[in-house]
């Protein structure tokens, strides 16, 4: 273990606490809202809100106090909030609340980020396991055949199914085992949901990997010391994809972040 890598490690895992736990980060989503083309309430909230093919509305008084970022005072009469698939994604505040219109597979949602949320009250900490070297692997990432993304229908955190988009597989060897998993593009780099024997026992019950952009012969590092929660893992509100098919090793990965601790 050289002492560069761990102070890496640690200050990326540092760095994961204070992202989660921030006035709006995961620990404080209280509500994903689905919403109908029709206009309703949402509770805890003033105006009625719809959805149609732009993005989110909104219809509320001044008085009510929605402000959208940007606009120099509350919303007065109607307004759309584009979702965050849009390049120009609009969010909203009301007081101390964080309002943010998505899209997920067509379907508009209201997400409520709340700074008093129970969970970010209670939080204590993500428990992780101690950084070891021999879990920073080699990999060679090889894309499907034709280069293009396979949609993949998983399980998610919500009880609902629906397609994952997959680029490929990387190859790699780790405790002596190897193993293939199915992965995305993420960007220039590549991401996948993963199990292992310690999932749902010492650790979640899945996890996110992150790897970097492939060279040109595809290789590039599998560091399962920053295997890391899904953000349902700190609200009930997210609806994390499930790992696909096969990325479920049938081995202990006793390495990067176990579970959520709270007070």
């Amino acid at each position: 273990m050289t002492a560069t890598a761990a102070e890496d490690w640690k200050h990326w895992s540092d760095g994961r606490a204070a992202t989660v736990s921030a006035p709006h980060g995961q620990l404080a989503l209280t509500g994903t809202h689905w919403l109908e083309p029709e206009p309703a309430e949402i509770p805890g909230l003033p105006g009625r809100w719809w959805a149609d093919a732009e993005g989110v509305r909104v219809r509320a008084a001044a008085s009510d106090g929605i402000t959208v970022h940007g606009a120099g005072a509350p919303v007065e009469g109607e307004v759309l909030l584009r979702p965050d698939t849009d390049p120009a994604a609009d969010t909203a505040t009301l007081g101390a609340l964080l309002l943010v219109p998505i899209e997920r597979e067509g379907e508009p949602a209201l997400r409520v980020f709340d700074p008093a949320a129970p969970r970010r009250a209670a939080f204590a900490g993500i428990s992780a396991y101690p950084y070891a070297p021999e879990w920073a692997v080699s990999a060679v990432f090889t894309p499907f055949e034709d280069g293009d993304a396979r949609s993949v229908v998983v399980p998610n955190a919500d009880g609902r199914e629906r397609p994952l988009a997959v680029s490929g597989q990387i190859a790699f060897t780790v405790a002596g085992e190897h193993r293939t998993l199915t992965v995305s593009r993420s960007g220039r780099r590549l991401s996948g949901v993963i199990a292992d024997a310690t999932s749902g026992i010492d650790t979640y019950r899945f996890r996110f990997i992150t790897l970097p952009e492939p060279d040109a012969e595809g290789r590039t590092v599998l560091d399962l010391n920053r295997a890391y929660l899904p953000p349902c893992a700190f609200s009930d509100h997210f609806i994390c994809p499930f790992p696909p098919p096969g990325n479920r090793l049938d081995f202990a990965v006793e390495a990067g972040e176990k579970q959520v601790l709270s007070r």
